[in-house]
């Protein structure tokens, strides 16, 4: 990392900044999504956090798109965020819908996703990389 521009490292601190903070939304949306079940004031937390979450998301793809142009970085990242974002916009669609039975089960896959993405960016050396990106 030393060979680093400081504006590279400010676009890999993004997109880990950008990560984390999708991870951390779609927490929020486990939460309320329990508290759905058990007081009035779920619906709108869940709510408003759905379109904090699809923000995040958009952030996420921005970051990676920095991160990936101008910072010289992987373009896997990009991909990453484009996927998660038509994933999100897919469980937005079920959640307006109100199709509980695929939009509870897609929200752990992207729990589990966005995780995995994070600890990528986080942690490049724990999880390795398919030798053809």
């Amino acid at each position: 990392m030393s060979g680093m521009t400081t504006n590279t490292r400010r676009t890999v601190a993004f997109l880990k900044a950008a990560a984390a903070l999708q991870t951390l939304c779609l927490f929020f949306q486990a939460v309320t999504a329990g508290m759905l079940l058990t007081s009035s004031h779920g619906y709108l937390l869940h709510d408003i956090g759905s379109k904090v979450m699809y923000a995040a998301a958009m952030l996420y793809l921005l970051a990676a798109v920095l991160a990936w142009r101008p910072g010289g970085g992987s373009a896997r990242p990009v991909l990453y965020a484009t996927g998660f974002l038509l994933l999100a916009s897919a469980q937005v669609a079920l959640g307006i819908a109100h199709v509980p039975s695929l939009h509870v089960p897609l929200g752990v896959v992207m729990f589990a996703l966005s995780t995995l993405a994070l600890v990528r960016e986080l942690f490049p050396r724990l999880l390795p990389r398919s030798a053809a990106g």
